[in-house]
């Protein structure tokens, strides 16, 4: 009874273990301009900015999870919000490059979205030939 137990118990962890979705982005990878990104509800693109220099903060990564098995998977928007409230905290202007992965069961979640980003700065003219991680476009 003991084996079975563990059998059982193994069964299920393997597919939770080594379900790797690939990775997703929401739109296409096309630089936006600073005046769209600052259009949309929160400041979160999955492309680069493409007219204004910046400096890189650091990363963020945000897990966004489903309330229940019958709930729908963590929205696109829902994601975004997350890394943007990720990327306040580092007191970002904006978060470039957002990827996501598909949503996957875990022991601790009936469905979890794994998202990554980059926090940045925008730079004014003044400050802008000083930052050593600035955007060369």
């Amino acid at each position: 009874m003991r084996s079975f137990v563990l059998l059982l118990v193994a069964a299920f962890m393997l597919p939770v273990s080594t379900a790797s979705g690939q990775v997703r982005t929401g739109v296409a990878a096309k630089p936006i301009l600073y005046e769209e990104l600052m259009r949309l509800p929160v400041p979160v693109t999955a492309s680069d900015i493409a007219d204004r220099k910046y400096e890189v903060i650091g990363s963020v990564e945000a897990g966004v999870r489903k309330a229940t098995v019958f709930s729908r998977d963590p929205s696109e928007q829902k994601v975004y919000r997350e890394l943007w409230e990720r990327g306040k905290k580092l007191n970002a202007d904006a978060v470039i490059n957002a990827t996501y992965g598909e949503a996957r069961i875990t022991a601790f979640s009936w469905g979890k979205r794994q998202a990554r980003g980059v926090a940045i700065r925008f730079l004014d003219e003044l400050n802008s030939g000083s930052a050593e991680s600035t955007n060369r476009k």
